[in-house]
Order: C-alpha cells, then structure tokens, then sequence
C-alpha cells in the first residue's frame, strides 16, 4: 500500500480559514477587496475547506468583499458571519447566495459572563434565539454553522443542551470556541470529549474549535481538540488576530503531517503553498511574521550551532523534522540573473505559487525585476517574492516617488529631496529632518499635505548581504483610519519613502471609497 493510499485513508480535518474575517481584526490589518480576493485565490491553492470571507452587515465594504469572493471564487465553500438576528443572516445570504455551497455562520454566545453582562438574556432566552436563528439560516442554505461564543467559559451541560437544539434546527457544523484563550489543552481536549459523548445527536454535525492565542495556546488547544473527535479547525495564516491572534493554520496543519503517527488524521491542504501565502499575507497587512515563528519564521529552518551545522551535513535529519521543499521554501540558492530573459522569470514566478498572472502583470514585474538585477549582484527567491507582492496587490497610486535624494553624517544636517507625481503632476521640494528617513518623511508630507500621524516605523532586511533589499513596514493614522504601508529596495531611505507613500495611497483610496458609497 502506498503512502498516499494510507493518507487518503485517515479521517479527514476541515480547514476553515478565517485570515479574511478574524484575521482582519488585527490593529491595522484592513484589506480593501482587491486584497482580500488575491488571498481568496491563494487560499484556493492551499485547497482551505472553507473561507470566511468577512462579516457584510458590518459595512458597505465588507459587503461588497463577501459578494466578490462569493461570486467569483469557486471550489471552495465561502462563509459569512452573521450576529444570531434575521437583519445580519439575511445580509449574509444575499452577499453569499451565488457561491459553491455557501455557509451562514451564526454565532451568539453560551456562557454566564457574556449572558449576564453583555447580552442581558437568560440561558433559555438564548436557546430560543440561537434555534430561531439557526433555523431562518436553514431557510437560505443546508450549510450552517453555529458558533457558541465563550464556549470554554461556559457551562458545559448548557452547551450540550444548545447544540443539540441547533444540530435539531438545521446546523451542520457547532463550534466550540475558545474565544478568551483562557483553556489548557488537557482541560480544552476534555471540553470537547465531554461533548462527543454527551450531546445526542452530535453525529450529524461536524464539531469545529476556533481557539485564540491569549497564552500561546491555540494550536496546543486545537490539536487536543481533534485528538477528542473535533473535525474541523479555524484558523489563520501566520496567526493573524486580535489581541494574540488566532491558532496558526500552518502550524496544525504541518502538526498534522509530521505526527501522523500519534493523531492519526488528514488534511487537504497543499503545504507547498504555505510559504508563498505566509509572505502574502505578510505584504497584504504589513505584519512581519517574527523570525523564530514556527513553520513560516526567517530561522524556522537555520541552523547556527556547530553541532546542529555538523549533525546536518551528515543527516539532514539529525535536526530537521521537515523539509523545507514542503512548505515551498527554497534552499535560497540563486535564481535569476540580470542577463535572464522573461521565459525564465515567467517559470520562476510559476513555482512561487504565481501561475495566473496577466501578462500586463507579467510586465511589471519583469520590468522592477530588471531595474533589480542591476543594482543586486545576487538575486533569490525572496527578492522575486517581494517584487511580486508590491506589483500584483497593490492599490491605485495617487502618489508615485519619481526621485530621492538623501544626505546625512555625523556632522551633516541630514536633508532629503524629493520628486513626486501627484495625481498626475510632478513636484519638488527638499526638506530638513532628525536623520535621513525623518527628512524624507517630512518632505513627502509637505508635498502631499498630508495632516496624518505616523504610528509605527520597522525595517528588516529580505536576505542577507550587504546588498539585500531593506523592507520597510510603517502605520499611519489618519481621521480615526489606520493603515499599513510596505516598501522594499537595496536603499534603506528609498524603501522608507516607498512605504509611507504606499500608507498615503492606501488612505487616499479609502477615502475614496467611502465617499463612492455615500
């Protein structure tokens, strides 16, 4: 019997990817809808179960970014939340209705704290409520998911109780959160076992967790879990999150993979696509994914100690406990050169997990990747990747860095002059600042009479060598908006000015956007 049969055989996971809809509650991490459907595509490639994609009675945008994946995206099943009341489950089915069997999810939550002092209902008042909800949601689709918010915090007996109410009513899959990240994974496994065993109708619905990462334990929690009988795993790309972010998907998934032999279970995912969406999510938020990450970090797979070197020129698995091939990280090897021609580069972009690109994408790319080559002597993986990322997600540009030049040192006053195309027209002006990057943000703020207020402000290089691209992450704040800007170049000053100009782009599209849509 091969591998891949024993594989096929294990009791399947669902993967159910909220990076679109949780993930965005992280500070700053907003998406517009061009964003989101990029994701939407690569989260296809990874062959995720299930996509929420956003929560469309929150606002107009949010609306129009669940309709758009929902009509557009196919193979997969694309879910919206919806608050437990007629007006958000109605909403929700008529931004889902085109989809491939779309899912309502409606949540509304179980336990004594949030009853008593945010919803002011007693448990029957919210059993009723939870069936009557569960029931109009059957009405549109036979793919509704209910959650029970504070779930770990929560009487489990009560929760018996409602989830055989709404497995009765019409839901198909119940979810188990750990909305808090309170549980231990002894205590959250337990939770889930106790339920398996004492809901009666629990085999007509597939038990899901969403655990949060409040004390580091999401993954731990949600690997318990299945190893209780939960069939289902909410999650994000990187962890991405409110307050400590969700569980990582690539770390269950990849979890799963390595230790079949103790959690004899599957998934569908394409693990070669992991890297490729860790670094697009990454570019999309403009939260960097901390070096020592599990899985997607920079030293994930470095090995700086002499004995680990030593052990893996001899074995690889002296100290590795996956490949890197399997996540779809290169050995870093050079790729490309300036002298490569556009055939080359079309199939490199091709194992980087960009096979769809148009050829006007194609383009530009080729076009930044040549200007590139030029200045790098090197060139890898992780500069094409970060090429990729600028060109293909990218938003309309109000304001476009024609030139910069900077001038600094310890006895220089640091000046930087800058040429702009503002909506079309070039203009100048040269500027003062603390250092070179200050002097070149003041600069650009004059010339584009901006009135926002720069929150955050970090770099970090994309390779290594003294020539490597600095990528450049900063947050602004504008009228109550915060927006995520990146940039990446070999000139550190250069990389700088492209990100705050990209979080000025972003805040002009916003704009924009709200004032299209009344």
């Amino acid at each position: 019997m091969t591998n891949g049969n024993v594989a096929a055989e294990r009791e399947k996971v669902f993967i159910f990817d909220t990076t679109l809809r949780d993930g965005e509650q992280s500070p700053g991490a907003s998406m517009n809808m061009q964003e989101k459907f990029r994701l939407a595509q690569q989260l296809v490639k990874l062959q995720v179960d299930v996509i929420e994609a956003g929560f469309p009675v929150a606002s107009v945008g949010d609306f129009d970014c669940v309709k758009n994946i929902a009509d557009n995206i196919t193979g997969v099943q694309v879910a919206a939340l919806a608050r437990a009341n007629q007006k958000d489950i109605d909403t929700a089915w008529e931004a889902l209705k085109k989809g491939d069997n779309p899912r309502i999810h409606t949540f509304l939550a179980t336990s004594d704290i949030h009853l008593q002092h945010k919803l002011r209902m007693s448990r029957e008042q919210m059993l009723e409520l939870a069936v009557a909800s569960v029931r109009h949601a059957a009405k549109y689709t036979a793919n509704v998911e209910f959650s029970a918010e504070d779930a770990s915090r929560s009487d489990l007996d009560f929760v018996c109780r409602v989830f055989e109410a709404v497995i009765a009513a019409g839901a198909t899959t119940v979810n188990f959160p750990d909305t808090t990240g309170y549980a231990l994974p002894d205590e959250f496994g337990a939770k889930i076992a106790y339920l398996m065993e004492n809901t009666a109708n629990i085999h007509k619905a597939v038990v899901s967790v969403h655990c949060h990462n409040d004390l580091g334990l999401a993954v731990a929690n949600s690997l318990a879990a299945i190893k209780a009988g939960a069939r289902q795993v909410e999650a994000t790309i990187n962890g991405l999150g409110e307050r400590a972010g969700n569980t990582a998907m690539e770390e269950v998934v990849m979890a799963l993979r390595t230790r079949a032999d103790q959690i004899n279970v599957r998934t569908d995912i394409v693990t070669e696509y992991i890297h490729a969406s860790s670094r697009m999510v990454s570019s999309i938020t403009g939260i960097m994914v901390q070096p020592n990450k599990a899985i997607v970090g920079a030293n994930a797979f470095a090995h700086e100690s002499g004995i680990h070197q030593d052990g893996m020129l001899k074995e690889r698995t002296t100290y590795e406990i996956m490949n890197p091939c399997d996540i779809g990280l290169t050995s870093g090897n050079l790729v490309l050169g300036k002298h490569s021609g556009r055939h080359a580069l079309k199939e490199r972009v091709k194992t980087l997990g960009y096979d769809n690109l148009t050829d006007e994408e194609l383009n530009r790319v080729f076009h930044r990747f040549k200007g590139l080559a030029d200045v790098k002597k090197e060139m890898f993986d992780e500069d094409l990747e970060a090429i990729l990322l600028d060109e293909i997600v990218r938003i309309p540009e109000t304001y476009q860095l024609l030139s910069l030049g900077a001038m600094s040192g310890n006895k220089t006053m640091p000046t930087s002059a800058v040429k702009l195309l503002v909506e079309g027209k070039e203009v100048q002006d040269a500027g003062l600042g603390v250092g070179p990057i200050d002097s070149a943000f003041r600069t650009i703020a004059k010339l584009t009479g901006t009135t926002s207020k720069l929150l955050y402000f970090a770099v970090s290089s994309i390779t290594g060598g003294t020539d490597a691209q600095g990528e450049v992450m900063v947050r602004v704040e504008d009228e109550g908006k915060i927006v995520i800007g990146q940039g990446a170049d070999p000139d550190i000053i250069t990389a700088s000015a492209k990100a705050y100009l990209n979080a000025l782009n972003r805040l002009v599209y916003l704009k924009k956007e709200r004032i299209s849509k009344g």
